[in-house]
């Protein structure tokens, strides 16, 4: 075949082929700090449980975020570092480029859900809001999904002009001064009108129209609009309910920007925007007899690119890829991503433990990152063997594992996102920490941060660890509450406070954390 002759396909169905067989420079372990925070409570101040955030997401371009939280309010902050300030010409002129790190400001918020109850079930829904995810923008409005267990809404935020509006010039003096003159002068009673008019009508006068009771306003100023303001208006339109019998874990936007999914523990359902009394089963791992039932699914997520593509997580652990042009329901998978237990290794936490909490598509839609409790996974779609990378979160937890199963911590979903770039993957732990792993071949980066006002203080080496006496492990009860204990390094790891929200920016390195009821940047 004629080289020149080829597919221009031909690059795009090997798009690594030629990094692979050049070393790629690996990048420089960054030095993380503190950015802002939103929300900081003062020492001592108890955290409400309904303003503990439980979702967070940044649009495509980075210049808006939005959180959720248990009370079922959705707040949007806004990109305000001076991004756009100068202009093109003057950007073109500089020599270097200015590195400038995203900063936000509170925009509005609006309540999302409210605490509702199904009477045929017995069922109480809490407001709590699982998932935002940002539609395409149009028109200068923001458009966004949120869902709570059983209903998701869609929502359009957008700058409307408020009009102010002058007050009329009533002389009430003037009128009540002459209050008993005008009572006594008229025959009969008279309703006074606001505008200082007169409900009766006047005879005397051949021009009647033109005139104004004596005693009163001797001209009249009709009101009109002094200013307008610019207010965000949060509108729903529209609500997409009864279609999930079990509580929705997730939702995702399809390429297409017409089309979503909305995923519950057996069913996953295909909706359009502006459609919003139908949707279309396309996965449903329901048994005909629940006693049958061996998995759930935990997430589910569309490919970033490939509107026909998609993939979801179950409880054993396992990712699959389907492909929505094979058929209507797909129950077979186009790929399935597994990594097999060692033989002899299976115990009661096993499958506990496998179970997946979240996936993430990187932005090339190459790569899936997924979370389960224990690690964090880097999968190639185009290798089903086995992941390409696995990072160790909650190794020093595993001999904890039967006390974690009897607080229940052993069941916390946390999140997993990946940079823009690509090259790193982050993930949330317990004690307000995160984890920041380099994803590319070869790189050891490993760097544990708290989402605090400094985030790099769980780097300090402590290299002679101090004996343990009873006064220190009283004091250590005390601060970790019911659930202290050491991890790896020998710091102290509390079960009570753990991150299980994040999101990176997609074109900075910054990522956002929810803990508790407060939003930190970190970059």
């Amino acid at each position: 075949m004629d080289p020149s002759s080829k597919s221009p396909d031909d690059d795009d169905l090997r798009p690594e082929a030629g990094a692979a067989r050049r070393p790629q420079p690996q990048p420089q372990p960054r030095e993380w700090r503190f950015a802002q925070v939103f929300g900081e409570r003062a020492a001592g101040e108890d955290v409400q449980e309904v303003d503990i955030i439980s979702a967070i997401e940044f649009d495509k371009s980075g210049d808006h975020l939005a959180t959720g939280d248990r009370g079922g309010r959705v707040v949007l902050f806004e990109r305000t570092d001076s991004r756009d300030s100068a202009s093109r010409s003057e950007l073109e002129r500089q020599d270097y480029p200015i590195a400038r790190h995203p900063e936000f400001r509170y925009k509005t918020e609006f309540q999302s859900h409210e605490p509702e109850f199904d009477y045929l079930k017995s069922l109480e829904i809490e407001e709590k809001i699982n998932k935002i995810k940002w539609c395409q923008t149009a028109n200068n409005a923001l458009f966004l999904l949120s869902t709570n267990d059983k209903t998701i809404k869609y929502w359009k935020v957008q700058e409307r002009k408020v009009k102010r509006i002058s007050v009329m010039n009533l002389n009430t003096s003037q009128s009540s001064g002459n209050g008993t003159t005008s009572s006594s002068s008229s025959s009969s009673s008279r309703a006074i009108l606001p505008n200082g008019g007169c409900s009766e009508k006047l005879y005397n006068f051949p021009n009647n129209d033109l005139l104004f009771p004596p005693g009163e306003c001797t001209s009249l100023r009709l009101p009109v609009v002094t200013g307008q303001d610019l207010n965000l208006v949060p509108r729903c339109r529209r609500v997409y309910s009864h279609a999930h019998d079990y509580h929705i874990n997730s939702i995702s936007n399809n390429s297409d920007g017409e089309t979503y999914i909305s995923a519950d523990d057996l069913r996953i359902n295909l909706w359009n925007l502006e459609i919003s009394n139908q949707s279309f089963n396309i996965v449903d791992v329901k048994p005909a007899n629940m006693e049958d039932l061996t998995e759930v699914i935990t997430c589910a997520e569309f490919h970033p690119t490939h509107c026909n593509t998609l993939a979801y997580s179950s409880s054993k652990g396992s990712i699959r890829l389907i492909d929505l042009r094979q058929s209507a329901l797909c129950d077979n998978h186009a790929k399935l991503f597994e990594e097999h237990e060692a033989p002899g290794s299976r115990s009661f936490f096993t499958e506990i433990i496998a179970s997946v909490s979240d996936i993430k598509f990187a932005r090339d839609g190459r790569h899936i990152l997924s979370r389960d409790y224990m690690t964090l996974k880097f999968w190639d779609i185009n290798m089903d063997s086995g992941p390409v990378a696995t990072f160790q979160v909650h190794e020093y937890l595993r001999p904890k594992l039967c006390d974690l199963y009897e607080n229940d911590s052993i069941f916390d979903k946390f999140e997993c996102c990946l940079s823009g770039d690509g090259l790193r993957v982050a993930t949330g732990s317990y004690s307000n920490l995160f984890r920041v792993f380099g994803c590319t071949p070869g790189s050891a980066e490993a760097t544990t941060l708290e989402a605090s006002r400094n985030p790099m203080r769980r780097q300090v080496a402590n290299p002679t660890r101090p004996a343990r006496t009873l006064t220190s492990l009283t004091r250590a009860v005390r601060r970790g509450g019911e659930n202290p204990g050491v991890d790896a390094n020998g710091n102290s790891y509390d079960l009570s406070t753990k991150l299980l929200h994040l999101a990176w920016h997609p074109t900075e390195n910054s990522i956002a954390c929810a803990a508790a009821n407060s939003f930190l940047g970190t970059q």
